[in-house]
């Protein structure tokens, strides 16, 4: 079927405008997420209602199958999913987390360290964001509840140090795209003073927002800085309320995610049978990474590298590979304590179970970015950045623009394939001496209007790592976000007028502390401090 073309219409931004709107206002991820999916097939469809259900036959159906075969990509992180549904149930069923908790809890002694453990685990566990929300989810949520820190904060927590950690460090699934695109743009623009590796290391110390959230996550575990809703959560928690909320929202279901209450904590556990499983999971996923990334140079006929291993890699296999061995030693756990069957296929299937509003969102989710990006809304939006505008301004316009798409799309990666190319352009158009700044310029953007948009699959992922409510996890982080992006804008500013990285770094990171007092200073609640 033809599609209409809507790359110079404002009206490609229609379907992701309505999806964002309806979610904050209903609450209803899959209602709102649906609804954005219906409009752009009907525009798509050119107001056939037949077309359009065609549309959305075929569009679903792409998200399972994919040339004649099944969607290896996809189907790999639902799979990755419902592994991880099971380690996770199997940890508790173990008496793992409950041992790792009472360890914890006799070596943490305070809100502070617990939440200062989250974040350090989330800095460790770079290779993949999905991975780190889930697996970094599942190792502190146990923790965390029992220092009654509310789950909107873990989410937090795990979605600002994710996308942030991954986009800054070479050697993960983020670092290995990125340097794919950037090699092109290099090449394209005759730069051979540096390599794709070179780029992106010089890009780091300039990707303000990634850096300054990390800052954030540590700052507001540290002093306390509760503002907006978050303070609601908190004083909630403090309360022992808030715990066992469904994490979806979806209100016309009776049951709660949070399935491990009905499970039956074994108790004789070890902090190694939490321990040992989460471990070989990184590994054997680290392992499969260069495994895979070497039998693509082999296919290829080139010569083997590490980063030429994580820039080819299969991340979707090699997080299943991951999660199968992360779930035999977990299994593993338990078997040594001579469970019975049926309580350990229960347990399974309780693990599964629990993963399925995730997956249903995440579907429903990519279905819409299909629509998105047959929309043409990226394409229409990049079009706004065209023009005469002075070169100086141009790293804190990309940034902003490169925000707004990520928003509208919930596509990070989308955002990197659209924008950077656009950003090369346009440095080699105007000064090559910004291209660095430009390209990270648009990292810095995408990654902050991937943590704004409710429809990103990493946000979700967040919020289903935490068991935390999805509309509510993007509540409360939104002013953390839109704080730490006023210091980018600031930087980037900076950058684009002085060309100067150390007067950037210091200019924003002057804004930072100035914003941390103002946040410090608005954290005023005698409840919300007494706990921390």
């Amino acid at each position: 079927m033809n599609l209409i073309d809507f790359a110079t219409s404002p009206i490609s931004l229609l379907p992701p405008v309505v999806a964002l709107t309806l979610a904050i206002v209903t609450r209803r991820v899959l209602l709102s997420l649906g609804t954005g999916i219906a409009i752009g097939a009907f525009l798509l469809a050119d107001a056939s209602f037949g077309g359009a259900i065609s549309y959305i036959k075929n569009i679903v159906l792409g998200v399972f199958v994919q040339d004649g075969g099944i969607n290896a990509g996809k189907m790999s992180i639902v799979a990755f999913l419902l592994l991880l549904g099971m380690m996770t149930a199997l940890l508790t069923l173990s008496g793992g987390t409950r041992a790792f908790a009472d360890w914890a809890q006799s070596r943490i002694k305070s809100k502070r360290g617990a939440k200062l453990l989250a974040a350090f685990l989330g800095i460790f566990i770079f290779i993949d964001d999905y991975f780190n929300s889930l697996a970094v989810g599942a190792i502190s949520r146990p923790v965390t509840d029992r220092f009654y820190i509310s789950r909107a904060k873990l989410a937090y927590i795990l979605d600002s140090t994710a996308a942030p950690m991954c986009v800054v460090m070479p050697a993960s699934s983020w670092g290995a795209y990125i340097m794919t695109i950037v090699s092109g743009i290099l090449v394209t623009h005759g730069i051979t003073e540096y390599s794709a590796l070179g780029a992106f290391m010089r890009v780091v110390p300039m990707n303000f927002y990634a850096i300054f959230a990390l800052l954030m996550v540590f700052a507001v575990s540290w002093f306390g800085l509760t503002v907006g809703k978050m303070r609601e959560h908190e004083i909630a928690a403090s309360q022992g309320r808030g715990f066992d909320e469904d994490a979806n929202d979806e209100r016309e279901q009776a049951r709660e995610i949070d399935e491990e209450l009905d499970i039956k904590e074994s108790n004789h556990g070890r902090v190694l049978d939490l321990i040992l499983p989460i471990v070989m999971l990184i590994i054997a996923t680290c392992a499969s990474m260069l495994f895979t990334g070497a039998q693509a140079l082999e296919a290829a006929g080139k010569s083997y590298s590490l980063l030429g291993a994580f820039e080819n890699t299969n991340v979707g296999t090699s997080l299943v590979y991951g999660g199968l061995t992360g779930l035999v030693v977990a299994l593993a756990t338990v078997l040594r304590q001579r469970l019975a069957a049926v309580e350990i296929g229960n347990t399974l299937w309780i693990g599964a179970k629990s993963m399925f509003g995730a997956i249903l969102i995440l579907v429903f989710a990519w279905c819409i970015g299909t629509v998105i990006g047959d929309m043409n809304t990226g394409s229409y939006l990049s079009s706004l950045v065209q023009g005469n505008i002075d070169p100086k301004w141009l790293p804190v316009i990309l940034f902003l623009l490169s925000g707004v798409m990520a928003f509208a799309t919930g596509s990070s990666w989308g955002t990197f394939g659209i924008m950077l190319p656009i950003a090369g352009d346009l440095a080699g158009n105007t000064d090559i001496a910004l291209m660095l700044p430009m390209l990270s310029a648009v990292l810095a953007g995408a990654v902050f209007g991937d943590h704004c948009s409710p429809i990103s699959d990493t946000t979700i992922l967040s919020s289903t790592g935490a068991r935390c409510n999805h509309i509510d996890h993007v509540q409360t982080q939104l002013p953390y976000a839109l704080a730490v992006a006023f210091v980018s804008v600031v930087g980037f500013i900076v950058l684009g007028m002085t060309d100067s990285l150390a007067l950037s770094f210091t200019a924003a990171s002057i804004t930072f502390v100035a914003v941390c007092f103002v946040m410090k200073h608005m954290s005023t609640s005698r409840i919300v401090n007494s706990i921390e």
